[in-house]
């Protein structure tokens, strides 16, 4: 019998949890930092600052990460960020968006493009990957804050472009130009978003053999661990997990 550890295996997989936590807590508090210093402290009047911290908030983050985050704002009136998009392709061809908020253009690009070729992968020219997808608006909220029924009612009522309900969440689709208007109005019913934000999402989705969607979640791991990527977006038809 092959010497494996149920506990190592389970070790392995908290490990690997806390430093996928730890990355999260990073990226949303350099985009909070960034929202702050681009504009008001005050996420009442600040959209972008608002959206990071309920972002924060639905990962559990803590209050005083937040507030540290904001803070820090102030100490970095010298540093540019850029938010930067990338675009390429992973393995077999799968189209990529790949969006960064850096202070070091050169370093994001060279890691962007070394990840990509290690797994046969490249970078490709602004617009080479862009048609594969839409630009949506998305607003993702507990089920348990309204019905199925409710909710799909209410994004009608808002003028949305379609709204699904999942196992834990209700997801209202938007077009681009309406996001914050939609967003806005369902604060009226909606108390909580578990998140909101703008995406690219694939028109149609590719589906490949197990080896080679081994290979492109092994690539989507690397580039996840990367602080200056913020979100990465594909048309793979995805069944194992990242």
């Amino acid at each position: 019998m092959a010497g494996h550890s149920h506990w190592a295996g389970i070790k392995h997989k908290k490990g690997r949890q806390d430093k996928l936590r730890s990355k999260i807590f990073s990226k949303i508090s350099r985009e909070i930092t960034v929202a702050a210093k681009l504009g008001s402290k005050d996420p009442d009047t600040n959209h972008r600052l608002r959206a990071a911290i309920e972002t924060a908030k639905s990962a559990n983050m803590p209050k005083e990460n937040i507030t540290r985050a904001i803070s820090k704002s102030e100490n970095q009136k010298g540093a540019n960020f850029y938010s930067l998009r990338y675009e390429g392709f992973g393995p077999n061809n799968i189209a990529l968006i790949i969006e960064t908020l850096t202070d070091n253009k050169n370093r994001t690009a060279g890691n962007v493009r070394k990840n990509l070729q290690k797994f046969g992968g490249s970078l490709a020219s602004d617009g080479s990957t862009t048609h594969f997808f839409d630009n949506f608006g998305v607003i993702q909220f507990s089920r348990e804050e309204i019905s199925d029924e409710k909710a799909l009612d209410y994004a009608a009522t808002l003028g949305a472009k379609d709204c699904f309900s999942y196992e834990d969440f209700h997801e209202i689709i938007t077009i681009k130009e309406d996001f914050y208007r939609v967003k806005n109005e369902s604060r009226k019913l909606i108390k909580k978003f578990d998140y909101s934000g703008i995406e690219w999402r694939p028109k149609n989705k590719v589906s490949l053999k197990k080896d080679d969607e081994k290979k492109l979640v092994n690539l989507l791991e690397i580039l996840e661990e990367d602080d200056d990527i913020q979100k990465i977006f594909h048309n793979c038809n995805l069944i194992l997990k990242i």
